[in-house]
This record gives C-alpha cells, structure tokens and sequence, in this order.
C-alpha cells in the first residue's frame, strides 16, 4: 500500500469546439481569484479563514504545470494579491509607486510559485509546498534594500485560530502552517473525488492528506499553553498619545509645529483629566513617530513645548523626533524625556525606509515619478536596540514600520524588554487599510513573544495589546485621543523568541531539499529518456 499522495489529475475529456476557447482562461483567472482570496483574508476584513481556500485554489492552479506556466500563473496570483494590498502606498504619492512595488513583490510570488510547482508532485506535496512559500517570505523579507515582509501570511492571522503557533515558531512557523492547511485542504478534496470516481483511495494517501489538514490545527491547539496574559513581573500603568494631524496627506510634514502642539496639548489635557481623578496616573507616556518633526535638540521653542508638556504630566514621556545634524543624515529617534531632567536615552531607527525615508537608485526612479525628490535629504540607520527604562519598567521600541521585521522585534525582547512600544506614523496614507494591517501586525508579534504591545500613533488607529494578541484599548482615525491601561509585565521568553531564526532556517532547509530533489530526478529522467511532458521542471 503506497503512502503517496498522487496528484495528477485524470485528462480531461475532449472539449466541444465551441468551448476550447475560454477554458484556456480557466486557470488564469483561477490564479487571480486565489491572490484576491489572499488580501481578503487580511485586516481590517475579520476573513481570516479565506486564506484557505485562497492556496487551494493556487494549488490547483499549480498542480504539475511546467515552469513558464508557473511563473505566468504565479505573476497573476501575486497581482491579485499585492495590488490590492498595497494600495495605500499610492495614497499620496499617485499611482506609479505603488504599481511598482506590487509588481515587484508579485514577482517574488511569481518565482515562489515555480517552487511550488515543481515540487507539486513529490509525495506529501503540501508539506514541500508550504515550505517553498515560506521560503518565498524569507528571501522577500530580506532583500531588495532590506526587503519588505509586507504581506507576509501570518500578518493577517491576528484573529485566526492558527496564531498561538506564532508563540512556538514565530511567524514563519505561523505563515507555513496555514499554508500547508490551505494546500491540505486541496489534496483532501482530490481524495474524496478519487473516491467517489474510483470506489477505493489508498490508506495511507488518506491519512496523508487528513494530516496536511489536522495537524496545523492541533499544533495550534496544542500551543495554546504558550499563550500567557499573567503579569509576570507586576502591572504598569501606560498612556498612548495620539494628537492627530491637521489634515491628511505628505503635507502634514509641513505642518510640524501644529503636530506637536497637538501632541502636548493632548498630554496636557490628560494631566487635567489625572488631576480631576477620571483617569489613572500613568507611570510613563508614549508619543507616536514624528510627534516632533522640530528637532527638539536645535529648536529651543519645540524644547520648550515638550517639556512643559512633560512636566504637565508628571511622568517619563517618550517623543518621536526627528534630529537634523549640521552634517551626515537625518535620524528618525525616540527620545526618552524625564519630567525633572529633560532628555535622556535615544533610540534611532534601525529598518529605514527605502523609497521613504531614503531613496535608493534617485536618478533612475526620477524617470517614472518627480515624487523621488521630495526626499530631499535622506535618513541614516541606528546601530542599537531600543530598550529604555521607564519608571522601572523596561520597554522595548521599534518604529512603525520595523514591527513587520521579526529580528528588530525579537532584538528589544532579548534585550530585556517587558514591554513591546510600536510608535508609528500613518499620516501620510490617510484613512487606508495600512493602519489596521499594521495593527495586526502588532497583536501577532505579542503573542509571538508573549509581550504587552503598545501601539501610540499620529492620526490612527492607537492601541493597547494584551500579550494574547487581544486589543483592549482602541483610537479612532485622525481623532485626538490619549489611551490610559493597566499592562501586564513579562519577562520569560516564549519558545519563538528562543529559538529566533531557526524554524525559518529549518523551514528553508526542507524548501530547498525538495526543490533539489525535484531537479535531480528531471535530470535523471532527461538523461535516461530525454526530456517529456511529464517531467517537473520541463519549460516549454
């Protein structure tokens, strides 16, 4: 009794000739309906579990195609999927940007989704599946400049059942098991269809397939224990400050001075509200990323506002700044600010923005968008992990967008951090879906790391972050706010934060191996019979 699980498809019958016409569009437009499923999945949509049925469909789309097809289908599926996603990287900027960053990482899919069909006919083709496009996420994650793990499949498992495996294997381990499943999901259907068709479907292909399918869902059962809310190390009492900008769009940065006064007249009027006995004392204060576009350092009146704000509340405040050297580059820091002392510990941004924050290859982008030169003068890169100590509670920092990189997020856990701060500015894209991906992207990294995570941001949506992924606290968009709770404080590691880049790298190795293994049997088959149809990596 064999334990493959076969997956090629019986021919099928000969088609009317009336019909050969646009079952030819068959596939392709199956390739766009899967990457569609996939953004649907994503936050603010509670779809979650429209992720599986999105890589069943990919799946099949997949199944046995040569390499051009693959890379054809696969161009078409990540377009479905990135297009939409990214939308809001347009939102200011015009089309162009965001036409080619979608191009770009659909791209990335378009090659994963050679991988996946050339492994399509291995035995347990799921498992070499799901690893492939885990494989895909990893490279995506890293480069071009720095790389960008937008879109990443775990992202958009805030609200899954598959999240407490984040805790066990962090987002790797999370995106791969969903994508086995949804790949599962495909081999089980094609079992019971060879059932109906045959009367008879081998044991062990059977378990096979139900495995594919079970044992994601029982691992993360399993790793509900991992999940922990309990105040290890005593409760604190955060506030998050959300000032708002004075309208949306890139020309709020010219606004600066309005931003700040923003921010500290929020944290003023929170003092009011301390005082009068509606809200709690908080034991520190967090500001979003660029809450100061003054540099407090150079500009003796942005220094004056901070301060008194600072003062007002009575309490350690961190401020979003940005610092503007004689020489050398602009630094996007955090400023740790006492309300006796003034400024303190700073942190600078390590994952700076390509295309954002500094502009890679000006020359050659300014051929497609005269946008390139509103970054007039570029930001440079910190070297140190954010963990200030505030009030005696150690918080760890990373910056807006650094919270979809898994190392800069570990880094401020493994540095000591109780407390996870994500100060974040989504100004510029307006009342888009990126805010609430980007919230998502929190909840996960708290449950990977077992962490409180604090989400203080410029115009929305702010959040408080129970360690279980679960939002507590909650702004309204480009609404004035100032969130007030009482967090649990965690110091014991979760297996993900251990283990760090192991499962990805384990995950990658068994990537790899099943694309070789494929490539050694083509070359063999092609050595012993010359190359036909049926062999894997066969590109017509």
């Amino acid at each position: 009794m064999s334990a493959t699980i076969t997956t090629a498809e019986p021919p099928p019958a000969p088609a009317a000739r009336g019909t050969r016409h646009w079952t030819r569009f068959v596939r392709p437009a199956a390739a766009v309906l899967s990457g569609v499923l996939l953004y649907l999945s994503f936050p603010p949509r509670p779809l979650w579990w429209l992720v599986l049925p999105g890589f069943a469909l990919l799946g099949w789309v997949l199944s046995a195609r040569r390499m051009r097809a693959a890379l054809g289908l696969g161009l078409l599926a990540g377009l479905g999927f990135m297009l939409p996603l990214l939308h809001w990287t347009g939102e200011d900027v015009g089309p162009v940007p965001w036409l080619a960053l979608a191009l770009a990482e659909a791209l990335f899919v378009a090659v994963g989704c050679m991988g996946i069909a050339a492994v399509s006919r291995l035995a347990y083709w799921p498992v070499w599946a799901a690893a492939v496009w885990t494989l895909d996420e990893a490279v995506r994650a890293r480069v071009p400049f720095g790389g960008f793990p937008w879109g990443k499949i775990a992202f958009g498992q805030a609200d899954g059942v598959f999240l407490p495996l984040a805790a066990l294997g962090g987002t790797p381990l999370l995106s791969f098991a969903v994508v086995l499943c949804g790949f599962g999901l495909l081999e089980a259907v094609r079992q019971v269809r060879r059932f109906r068709a045959t009367g008879g479907v081998p044991r062990a292909a059977v378990v096979a397939a139900a495995a594919t399918v079970a044992v994601p869902a029982l691992a993360a059962f399993a790793a509900l224990p991992l999940v922990d809310d309990s105040a290890e190390d005593g409760t604190a009492t955060v506030a998050a400050i959300q000032g708002n900008v004075p309208r949306l769009g890139l020309d709020f940065n010219s606004q600066r001075r309005a931003v700040l006064d923003n921010h500290a007249a929020r944290t003023e009027e929170l003092a009011r509200d301390v005082k009068a006995g509606k809200v709690p004392q908080p034991d520190f204060v967090l500001w979003p990323e660029n809450s100061s576009d003054l540099d407090p350092f150079r500009n003796a009146d942005a220094r004056d506002v901070i301060d008194r704000a600072v003062k007002t509340i009575g309490a350690p405040t961190v401020v979003g700044a940005v610092l503007t050297p004689d020489t050398g580059t602009l630094r996007n820091t955090l400023i740790q600010w006492d309300p006796v002392s003034g400024p303190g510990a700073t942190y600078d941004k390590r994952h700076i923005q390509p295309f954002g924050e500094y502009m890679p290859m000006r020359s050659f982008v300014r051929i497609f968008s005269k946008d390139v030169d509103r970054v007039q003068r570029e930001f440079g890169p910190g070297d140190k992990v954010g963990v200030f100590d505030l009030a005696g509670t150690k918080v760890g920092f990373v910056t807006c967008y650094e919270a979809a990189f898994d190392d800069a997020v570990r880094d401020t856990v493994k540095h000591g951090g109780q407390l996870i701060a994500v100060p974040s500015n989504n100004a510029t894209f307006g009342r888009s879906e990126m805010t609430y991906q980007q919230l998502a992207m929190s909840q996960v990294r708290a449950v990977e790391h077992g962490r409180s995570v604090v989400v203080p941001v410029t115009s929305g949506v702010s959040a408080v972050i129970r360690p279980d992924g679960t939002i507590v606290e909650k702004s309204g968009m480009f609404t004035p706010d100032a969130l007030v709770d009482e967090v649990p404080l965690r110091s014991s590691l979760t297996p993900a934060t251990r283990l760090g880049v192991l499962p990805e790298g384990l995950l990658a190795l068994v990537a790899v191996a099943g694309i070789g293994w494929v490539t050694v049997r083509s070359v063999r088959a092609r050595k012993g019979r010359g190359a036909g149809p049926e062999d894997a990596l066969a590109a017509p």
